[in-house]
């Protein structure tokens, strides 16, 4: 993630250990949707993303605070990171840990809950990260910590890794995000009306709201379902990301039922989760009232992937102030002078100077080529077109695909 195009959005780092409430309060009267991710791209320096979720989750929180949403952000602390990539002289991609330090960062808040995660409870604590658009408006941002010196060593290490490693510790993060990020909202004080999931990692938050909606049912072979489910999609909204089978997390129920305990019958899991594997997408997707893709065609993908749910279309965006490169900002500045809070000017975008945008553009390229030459020693020509793949290398993000067709 690139240093912001100004100082315009920043975090409130912790002053000292004992932070009381007091931080939290001014929050708690307006804000009645919650925005549940297993990743967010904060800051830089704050690694808890690893790639486009937690960009948008991100700048989703800084385009909340653009227009005063009443909104709360959740997600994990991840205080060893996800991976620090690098390239080795034989070519090859070696992994690094990237730990930072939420003390420095982060403000704790004085509060702790605990979850059933197997047959110990599990103590969760907050940090708090606060988004400041320029205007003066703020959100506020849950960071879940389960390193506490209450819990046994392998629970303080729960929220360590993003995406840890192995089935078992996946769905233990998830069950920390989801149910104890319910209970935290609740302990801080926020009344929350709207839950939404940023992909299926959140789908467990809907567990608590199920057992808050348990209703009375007189024949349980015509109506197995003990929960009123309207009432928790009235509250669920649901945005699905991954148009790939293997970017959705399944989970053995006998491992869900080891770890989730009581928080739900395996029967009803099963009827909503999926007869097989507990999948979470299918988990979210019968639990929430609004369900969105991210692209029109990703849409339609992910409709064919899972028939007979109605799924919208809503595209990814980007917060423009984050970034657009200072030569670009200072370009839209001439023109369009409100550019950074109302987005919707650069619509008018072909109206600049076509010399000025060419100047602007070969100006970001430049100093791109002069940071890889400084970071690996290879100068490029400027002349030449330039292809960046500014994702993980992974093979599900499928990055030969340029490749496939030189001509």
């Amino acid at each position: 993630m690139p240093r912001l195009a100004s100082d315009l959005y920043s975090g409130k780092a912790a002053e000292s250990s004992s932070i009381l409430m007091s931080i939290i309060e001014p929050f708690l009267a307006r804000t009645d949707i919650a925005y549940f991710s297993m990743e967010i791209a904060l800051r830089p320096e704050i690694h808890t993303y690893s790639g486009g979720l937690g960009m948008l989750a991100g700048d989703t929180a800084r385009s909340s605070a653009d227009l005063e949403l009443p909104i709360v952000f959740v997600t994990l602390a991840s205080r060893a990171g996800y991976l620090r990539q690098a390239i080795s002289p034989d070519g090859w991609q070696i992994d690094h840990p990237d730990p930072w330090k939420p003390s420095e960062w982060v403000a704790p808040l004085n509060a702790m809950v605990a979850v059933a995660i197997g047959e110990r409870l599990v103590w969760i604590r907050p940090w708090l990260f606060t988004v400041v658009c320029p205007l003066g408006h703020h959100v506020p941002v849950i960071l879940l910590d389960t390193d506490v010196d209450s819990n046994e060593v392998s629970d303080r290490r729960i929220t360590d890794r993003l995406y840890g490693d192995g089935e078992s510790d996946r769905l233990k993060q998830e069950i920390v995000l989801g149910i104890g990020g319910v209970r935290m909202l609740r302990a801080l004080g926020f009344e929350i009306s709207t839950y939404h999931l940023n992909e299926g990692h959140a789908a467990l938050l809907t567990l608590p709201l199920l057992r808050r909606y348990r209703r009375r049912t007189d024949n349980h072979e015509q109506d197995p379902i003990l929960y009123d489910i309207d009432r928790v999609r009235e509250q669920c909204v649901f945005t699905t990301h991954t148009p790939v089978e293997s970017g959705h997390d399944k989970f053995s129920y006998d491992l869900a039922g080891r770890l989730l305990g009581d928080a739900i019958e395996i029967d009803q899991l099963k009827l909503l989760g999926g007869d097989d594997r507990l999948n979470m997408t299918r988990l979210a997707l019968n639990l929430s009232g609004y369900v969105n893709g991210v692209a029109s065609r990703h849409a339609e993908t992910a409709s064919r992937m899972f028939p007979g749910y109605h799924i919208r279309a809503i595209t990814n965006g980007v917060h423009v102030p984050t970034w657009a490169h200072p030569g670009f900002a200072r370009l839209y500045q001439t023109m369009f002078p409100n550019w950074g809070h109302e987005p919707e000017r650069l619509t008018r975008a072909d109206q600049l100077d076509d010399e000025a945008v060419w100047e602007a553009h070969q100006g970001a390229k430049q100093e791109l080529l002069a940071t890889i030459a400084q970071t690996t020693d290879v100068a490029m020509d400027p002349s030449i077109p330039l292809i960046g793949f500014a994702r993980r290398m992974t093979g599900y993000k499928r990055p030969d695909l340029l490749f496939e067709d030189i001509e």
